[in-house]
Formats: C-alpha cells, structure tokens, sequence
C-alpha cells in the first residue's frame, strides 16, 4: 500500500528540500528571503507550492536566534484639526506603509509606536520597544546622536531624515536639490523677489537642511529671503495655519511666495490665507514638499517637491534587514527627488502629474 501523504501540519523543511532535490540550509535560505540563484530558488518555491507548505514562524525565528519583529517610532503632533490632514494617507502613513509591506516580504512583523513632541522619557520608552525587535527604524529626530548611541548597543537603528552616525544608519531624501529646484523656480521662472520660509520642527534635520537649501538659492537668485522665529511651523497644517495668522494679525506684508517644509504645513497656510481674502497664487504663491497623497486635490493644486515616499520606508526596512541578517547595510542611502510644478506657484493649469 502506497504510503499516505502527510498532512500539511506535519510537513517540514527536510520535505520540501527532498522534493526540491536541495539541501535544507538552501530551502532555509530561500524561505528567509535571502539572495541566491534564481533557478534555486524556483524550484524550491514549486516544492513550496506542490507541498502546500506553510513555515513555522516562531521554529524559523527561534534557530535563528530573531523575534522576526521591527519597531518603528514617529513622533505625534498635536491632534489634527483639518478634516484633509486628519483623513488623509500624509507622509508618515505612507513611510508606514512601505515599511510594512517590505517587513512582510521577508515574514518580520512591525510593531508601531509614537510618542508626543513633548513626552519625557522617551529614551526609556523607546528602549522598551527595542527590547521586543530585532531591530528599529525613528522617524525624524527624537534622540541625540548620544541617545540613539545607546540604544544602538541593544539592537541596529535606521533613522529617517536623520543623519548617519558611527552606531547607526540613514535613509533620507535629496532636500538640497529639491529645495533649490523650488526656489529657482520661483524665483527665476516667476521673477518673485520676496520668499518666507515656513519651517518644521526646528530640530529637523531635514528641516534644517531644507531651511539652508532656501537661503543659498534665493541669495543666488537675488532675492529677499524671510525666515526665523516668525515662520516657524511644526509640519502640520495646524501650525502652518497658526503661522499666517500670526503674521497676518501683526499687519505686516505678506511675502510673493510662501515655501512650506512640507504639505501639511502648506495645507494649513493655503487655509488661513483663504479665510483671511488672500488668494493664491494671484496673491501670494504657496509651495510645499513630499507630494502626499491630498496635495493635487487641493485648490488650486499644489507645487511641491516629490519624495519617494513609500519607498523610503521600504528602503529603511531595507538597509535595517541587512544589518540584522548580515552585519551589513549602507550608513547613508539618499534617494532623489523631483520638481512637480502644479497651479499654486502661479503656473497655468497643467495635467497634474
């Protein structure tokens, strides 16, 4: 009598690597996602699929001494106020999801955590995450190089937007190029001769980077660049918004063009100059950076700059999967940008990119 097949509950490893005509370390390695020859890793994958094999998890995570689980940590802003900013997939979401959806490719979970811009403790906090990883990814800056030092002797740091260290890694975006394509555009193919600059948090790095991109260009382009205390924001709509008001309610003159950090910041202002009777762009100009999801629905559509957005996530899952599965991993990946000239610049309407 033919042996009976085994059931999908007790296939193992040693099945599929008989059936493949491979050795198990081979099918380990294709199941972990690591590189190999193509063909090798078909035909384990037909064995997979022939077998109807389904990996244990928690077996695959214990021998190879991971909990398969990445912690991610952005920092909260004050609650939303705009119904867009609220409802909207905005950068951090879509970081997110790039994240996830390369954490899933290679079976790791994710787990996601935020803490507030004024939170004490947060080096605890996040210590804690990190004690259930195998691996983190900070968003933005929320630790000193000394603080994420430290954490970087327990598990591999990513940052994002952020600065690459001795003790960890970086992903982040060309903002000099992108800033500066921005103001030359606004200041040389549009002629504008007064800009503000309406910053993020001032503790930034991306914003810092951004703030400095906008000052050189607009002193190569001649042109009068506002910026300091009176135009900082916080990236969200709300402090953008805060910001309008602000300088609307002391009576002074608006700039011709107002470059926002990021979308967000750019949804609030275009808000508040709305209800203030100040049109754009006929009046003031308003740009903003990331491209997110809202920024071609908004009236009138917005400039920006492009991020690879969800890319970045998913390059800084990346980088942090080869440092824990091979001690390797680029300290600084920089990802380009591009120009996306829509109609709050001044332009005439264009199909929207």
């Amino acid at each position: 009598m033919a042996e009976a097949k085994k059931t999908k509950g007790t296939l193992t490893i040693y099945d599929v690597a008989s059936m493949a005509g491979v050795s198990i370390a081979t099918v380990s390695r294709v199941l972990n996602g690591r590189p190999g020859r193509p063909e090798t890793r078909e035909r384990v994958m037909d064995a997979v699929r022939e077998l109807s094999f389904v990996p244990d998890g928690a077996a695959r995570a214990l021998s190879n001494g991971l909990k398969e689980v990445v912690g991610v940590v952005f920092r909260r802003g004050a609650p939303a106020t705009f119904e867009d900013e609220d409802e909207s997939l905005l950068f951090i979401d879509v970081v997110n999801r790039g994240i996830e959806v390369a954490a899933q490719s290679r079976g790791f979970d994710v787990l996601m955590s935020s803490v507030g811009v004024h939170d004490d403790n947060v080096q605890a906090r996040i210590g804690a995450i990190a004690g259930k990883t195998d691996g983190l990814i900070l968003h933005d800056r929320m630790l000193s190089a000394a603080g994420v030092a430290r954490l970087a002797d327990m598990v591999p740091i990513v940052t994002l937007a952020g600065s690459p260290t001795a003790a960890s890694m970086n992903v982040r975006c060309d903002n000099e190029s992108g800033l500066r394509a921005l103001v030359h555009h606004l200041a040389v193919d549009h002629g504008y001769k007064s800009l503000a600059y309406l910053s993020g948090f001032a503790d930034s790095p991306d914003n810092r980077s951004r703030a400095r991109a906008f000052e050189a260009e607009c002193a190569v382009a001649g042109a009068e660049a506002l910026g300091g205390p009176a135009w900082q924001g916080n990236y969200s709509a709300a402090g953008g918004a805060s910001v309008i008001m602000a300088w609307l309610d002391a009576g002074k003159a608006l700039p011709r063009a107002i470059v926002c950090a990021n979308d967000q910041t750019a949804l609030g202002a275009m808000h508040a100059l709305a209800r203030r009777g100040v049109r754009v762009p006929q009046e003031v100009a308003v740009t903003g950076f990331d491209d997110v999801p809202v920024a071609r629905h908004l009236h009138p559509p917005l400039t920006t700059v492009r991020q690879p957005i969800q890319q970045m996530g998913a390059t800084a899952f990346d980088v942090l999967y080869s440092r824990i599965s091979a001690a390797g991993g680029e300290s600084d990946v920089v990802l380009p940008v591009e120009l996306i000239v829509r109609e709050s610049c001044g332009c005439a309407h264009r199909e929207q990119p």
